[in-house]
């Protein structure tokens, strides 16, 4: 089973992971401007997320080499690989499983650590929907707003509702396989682990998803990593600073000054 995607532009393949709870439309905005610059840029959605295929399985391996099918499918090689958060991870692992396939990595705000898990409050949110009460996105809302204070984050998870029918709505992603497999979400990269090509970390500055001690971890892995920092940003610092993460993006990829 092949993952969907959105496809934009052309030039060098340029492919963006999501993070938990996420899909490639999250990255519409940023995709288009980095298919702009000379980029085919695939937004894709990982397994169990988005309009991708649901399954069983959930992991790291598994959605690494769903990339890799996915590559081969579409017969790219020498990728633009960028993943944030679980996507992050995602194509950290994919990069030094298969480090041909990719010509330069852009991980956002996540490092190769292990990670406690920390989505309690949102998973049993969007578990407590009641869809039989729910007849629009505001009504949805209003209960994620029992268990998620911050709004922000209620309207980034509400992108998954759909409509099922003309009666009821859902939720895109596999919920209950996210939630028997969340502590994958928050593994580490296998210790022996190391990608060789051009990389680039970004972290948001408010975020704490890598901290000083983890550029320790990162440069092991990855040695040719440069590490950058989006001023006055949280976790999603692509949504939050677009404009600096599309800067700092674009510098590393055409080695602007």
């Amino acid at each position: 089973m092949i993952l969907y995607s959105n496809i934009e532009g052309s030039g060098t393949p340029f492919l963006i992971l999501h993070g938990f709870l996420g899909m490639g439309d999250n990255w519409k905005t940023l995709g288009s401007r980095f298919a702009e610059n000379d980029f085919e840029v695939h937004l894709i959605d990982q397994r169990n997320h988005g309009r991708s295929f649901h399954s069983e399985e959930f992991s790291y391996e598994v959605m690494a080499e769903d990339l890799k099918n996915y590559c081969d499918q579409k017969g790219l090689k020498k990728v633009v690989l960028l993943g944030h958060s679980m996507g992050g991870k995602t194509a950290m692992l994919f990069a030094t499983q298969y480090p041909d396939y990719v010509s330069k990595l852009i991980v956002a705000d996540i490092a190769p650590k292990f990670y406690p898990q920390h989505h309690h409050d949102i998973l049993k949110g969007l578990s407590s929907l009641d869809f039989s009460k729910i007849d629009s996105r505001s009504d949805a809302d209003a209960q994620l707003k029992n268990y998620i204070a911050i709004k922000p984050i209620r309207q980034f998870l509400l992108k998954n509702l759909f409509r099922k029918s003309k009666e009821t709505y859902g939720l895109r992603m596999n919920l209950p396989v996210l939630i028997k497999n969340i502590e994958e979400v928050g593994k580490g990269l296998p210790e022996e682990a190391i990608y060789d090509g051009e990389t680039l970390f970004l972290k948001g500055e408010e975020s704490g998803y890598i901290e000083p001690m983890d550029e320790i971890l990162i440069q092991k892995h990855f040695p040719k990593a440069s590490i950058e920092t989006i001023s006055k940003a949280g976790h999603w610092l692509h949504a939050e600073k677009p404009e600096a993460f599309y800067k700092e993006t674009v510098r590393f990829l055409l080695k602007l000054g």
